[in-house]
């Protein structure tokens, strides 16, 4: 099945509206109100207060297309399958409603049956502690325990930000196959290599962190869910990469234009390509919301983007 990023985007909240969420626009890049953050991150940052039970969301089940920006793999972009600084992220959330049950299940029910992807190309991981997780993608989605692998804190425990709401979380990843691997025995989600593609994080959202480290547990769990746009269009279109997908690949053929260099022709040149193509995108997004250059802040993000 091919479906374009915007055809996605739309399967995706047709998919939750009618599992009874409530559709809303993507917000800013700039957190409203969060001094925590520089960015919007992830497509949870706006509704922090409503997991925090600081306000009352519009609705217990949301739904959105959020863009995002992260820094911290700058230096991957480009050189890498899948990282990148601007993307978009569909997510599906609760607040005090559904938790881990149904929310593993409809994930695994709109990869499989929504979009067709092959349950034998999916592999899961759990936090190592999250035993309920592993126990639900087993016994009741039929995921084989070999495909469910347990990760520590670093990869699958969310945090968004140094303070706020966060959890463990299970990766739902697409093998892409040997030829994108490493070759090692032992590769699997995890691996740095190609091979395994994460297309959708579950977060468990069951604390809130405070500012000495501190862990609280909420007395409503949330879910908070997010898939890359342009990673699951990737692997709809069997595409190398992320930058070689639907409206990203109009971007890049216009940076080949302008730079007179072809893609696909040179390793070195193809990484510079791709790194303009990413950073052009970040860049645009940014100032069209009221980000500007500057030696400090969300302006020096973008000032070292244009650099």
């Amino acid at each position: 099945m091919l479906l374009t990023g915007a055809e996605l985007r739309r399967k995706f909240l047709d998919y939750f509206s009618l599992r009874d969420h409530l559709i809303l626009p993507s917000a800013s890049l700039i957190p409203k109100d969060d001094p925590s953050l520089l960015l919007t991150v992830a497509g949870m940052v706006p509704f922090k207060p409503y997991f925090q039970g600081k306000a009352v969301p519009p609705h217990p089940r949301i739904a959105t297309a959020q863009k995002c920006l992260r820094t911290p793999d700058l230096e991957q972009v480009g050189r890498t399958a899948r990282h990148h600084t601007f993307f978009e992220m569909l997510g599906n959330f609760s607040i005090g409603d559904y938790f881990k049950k149904e929310a593993i299940a409809w994930a695994w029910e709109f990869l499989t049956k929504e979009l067709g992807l092959p349950p034998a190309d999916l592999w899961i991981t759990v936090y190592h502690d999250d035993h309920e997780a592993a126990q639900i993608w087993h016994q009741e989605i039929g995921v084989p325990r070999d495909k469910i692998v347990p990760l520590g804190k670093e990869s699958n425990f969310w945090e968004a930000g140094s303070v706020g709401p966060c959890g463990p979380c299970s990766e739902i990843y697409v093998d892409r196959g040997e030829k994108y691997g490493c070759g090692e025995a032992n590769c699997q989600p995890g691996c740095e290599c190609d091979r395994f593609i994460e297309v959708w994080n579950l977060v468990f959202t069951q604390f809130d962190k405070d500012e000495s480290g501190a862990y609280h547990p909420l007395e409503h769990p949330n879910i908070d869910t997010g898939m890359g746009l342009e990673r699951i269009a990737a692997v709809m279109e069997k595409a190398d990469n992320i930058f070689e997908v639907g409206e990203v690949k109009k971007i890049l053929n216009q940076v080949e234009k302008v730079s007179g260099k072809k893609y696909g022709a040179d390793p070195t040149t193809d990484v510079s390509i791709r790194v303009i193509t990413d950073h052009a995108r970040a860049i645009t997004f940014l100032v069209s919301d009221g980000v500007l250059p500057s030696n400090e802040g969300r302006g020096y993000v973008l000032r070292r983007l244009i650099r």
